[in-house]
């Protein structure tokens, strides 16, 4: 007890006042459009998959196509049946409003306006979705043309910076407490004007955004967060080991390079830079299909993705996980997908096959999003956590404390009357489950019980919470 109460000491003394963002807030979600179901029931069948896994958000998209200015009735209702599916699960909804393909490509004043008024209308129909991520991948041809003038110069950061801005207005006239995410970009990109296939690094894509915005000479910010999908350059690389220092490449691990960028753009602007919350709101590593299961995918396996074991791939989503639980403006991780595509030239990074099964390292998995939340899964610098807890005093001769963390807490508990102690507990509770501290038999008169508690790993300021309790 004695070495107990003198390791809290030491933690009131030496710990920052405060904890840095992220950590077990993190939202770990899935970007899985399975959830877009015709009716409450199968999107609730879906979204229990979601949280059977251990995930407690979801990233679904939204097509628009040019002329649209509102959704139909048929997108309205499955979008109110995936939000209340969510609301049941205790899910946050992320939608993507996007165009399909570069040949719809919003680049017209009247084509961002029609844009805008979609998402907006989205917003209004189904309030329920707060969170909207404009676009998807706009640095890729694939999604977004042009990517360059004829000069060479970048073409697309600028416009899509336009698009943003508009759609960022029409969502926040619908209600200011919506969040609206920019970019969704890929970490990867050529910046090449004269190669076949016109792509922008992120790197360079939100420099020139940032140039875009300033030049606009707008006095309101254009997002509320940023959107970015840091896959690895395959498969086979760890997120640990896959920084790209030399390279305009982002992955997970390339945070720091990243929050640079984002300052070097918006600082001393109306948009946040540096300080901009970040969403990875797509991460997927692909694993190789057992040979009891092939039956159920079609087509061939790219050379370039080097799938790895299933083992492999729990391992790697862990390092994700602990990289961003460990970056201090990271508020969401997702997984590309809950469940494989069966056509093997797209992702087979789920935890689940096509026929619903787990995957081997499923269990991995979910211990590794609950050891976040819980606060516990890495050791980060900087990070202080403070526990918050109940208390509360059951039975009746025989008496109990309950103790309820909302993560991992060590707890030194004393029980006293109005003058002095009369008994003392140590241990340690696991965050979201009560925790029943025995108090043995009691003399008749009140009592009061303290619990003073500290997060275990990543300790903040020590956090008490008492209850008074009378035994007759």
């Amino acid at each position: 007890m004695k070495n107990l109460l003198a390791l809290l000491v030491a933690v009131v003394l030496a710990a920052p006042a405060t904890a840095r963002a992220g950590g077990p807030t993190m939202l770990i979600g899935a970007a899985e459009d399975a959830v877009r179901q015709p009716t409450l029931v199968g999107a609730k069948a879906e979204m229990d998959l979601l949280t059977f896994a251990g995930l407690n958000a979801v990233r679904l998209t939204q097509v628009w196509v040019p002329g649209q200015t509102a959704p139909t009735e048929t997108d309205v209702q499955i979008l109110r049946n995936v939000a209340e599916a969510a609301q049941l699960d205790g899910v946050q909804v992320f939608l993507v409003v996007m165009n399909f393909g570069s040949r719809t490509t919003p680049l017209t004043e009247q084509d961002r306006q029609q844009f805008a008024d979609y998402a907006a209308a989205i917003a209004r129909a189904v309030p329920q979705i707060r969170r909207f991520v404009i676009g998807n991948e706009p640095n890729l041809n694939r999604y977004w043309l042009p990517q360059f003038d004829l000069d060479g110069s970048d073409a697309a950061a600028a416009a899509y910076e336009a698009l943003l801005a508009r759609t960022y207005d029409a969502l926040k006239a619908v209600s200011p407490d919506l969040v609206v995410l920019g970019g969704a970009l890929s970490p990867h990109g050529g910046d090449d004007p004269n190669s076949t296939r016109l792509t922008h690094s992120p790197t360079a894509f939100i420099t020139d955004m940032g140039s875009a915005y300033r030049a606009s000479g707008r006095a309101l910010p254009i997002m509320d967060a940023l959107a970015i999908h840091p896959y690895e350059d395959n498969s086979s690389i760890a997120p640990v080991s896959g920084r790209h220092p030399n390279s305009t490449t982002i992955a997970v691990a390339d945070y720091d390079k990243l929050v640079t960028l984002l300052g070097t753009a918006f600082d001393g602007t109306a948009q946040r830079g540096r300080t901009l919350p970040i969403y990875y709101t797509e991460f997927g590593v692909e694993s190789q299909i057992p040979e009891a299961k092939a039956s159920l995918y079609t087509g061939s396996e790219p050379a370039s993705v080097k799938p790895v074991s299933e083992s492999v791939q729990g391992a790697y989503y862990r390092q994700a996980i602990e990289l961003a639980f460990s970056q201090p403006t990271v508020r969401g991780y997702f997984i590309f997908h809950t469940v494989d595509e069966p056509d093997l030239n797209r992702w087979q990074s789920g935890i689940f096959y096509v026929d619903l099964e787990p995957k081997s390292d499923l269990p991995a998995v979910r211990t590794a999003m609950q050891e976040a939340h819980r606060g516990v899964v890495a050791r980060c610098p900087g990070l202080a956590l403070r526990p918050r807890a109940t208390l509360a005093v059951r039975g009746a001769s025989q008496r109990r404390a309950d103790l309820r963390c909302d993560i991992d807490c060590t707890y030194a508990l004393t029980v006293q009357t109005a003058d002095r102690p009369v008994l003392r507990r140590q241990g340690r509770a696991i965050g979201g489950t009560t925790k029943h501290v025995p108090l043995g038999s009691l003399r008749s008169g009140r009592y009061k019980v303290i619990a003073l508690l500290v997060a275990p790993v990543n300790p903040g300021r020590p956090r008490s919470v008492s209850a008074g309790f009378t035994v007759p």
